[in-house]
């Protein structure tokens, strides 16, 4: 994780949707990423299992400017919000199911 990130805060206005109560899930994809598809089906599960966290999956391709804020490089690439919508957790590549939940015990 780059420590610059821990300052910025990401909020329903800037990512499209609602953040989770308590931790978000921010997935960015590409419509032609294999992994991307496994990685939605990982993190729609684990924000389904833990009351408070939400999943939102953003098109890479169509939001260019936060891809090029947030220096994404590749796809999938997820990031961890807290509840104020500060990145305490950034990965790329397919993350596994048990690096997810550990990740989100950083944020909530």
């Amino acid at each position: 994780m780059r420590g610059h990130d821990e300052d910025r805060r990401l909020g329903a206005d800037r990512l499209g949707g609602e953040l989770g109560e308590r931790a978000t899930l921010v997935q960015f994809s590409t419509a032609f990423c294999a992994p991307c598809r496994a990685t939605r089906r990982v993190l729609a599960e684990v924000a389904g299992l833990v009351p408070g966290v939400a999943h939102l999956e953003i098109d890479a391709e169509a939001r260019l400017d936060l891809v090029r804020e947030l220096e994404v490089v590749r796809t999938p690439t997820v990031l961890v919000l807290d509840a104020a919508g500060r990145i305490v957790r950034r990965a790329a590549g397919q993350p596994r199911k048990a690096d997810v939940i550990a990740a989100l015990g950083r944020a909530l």
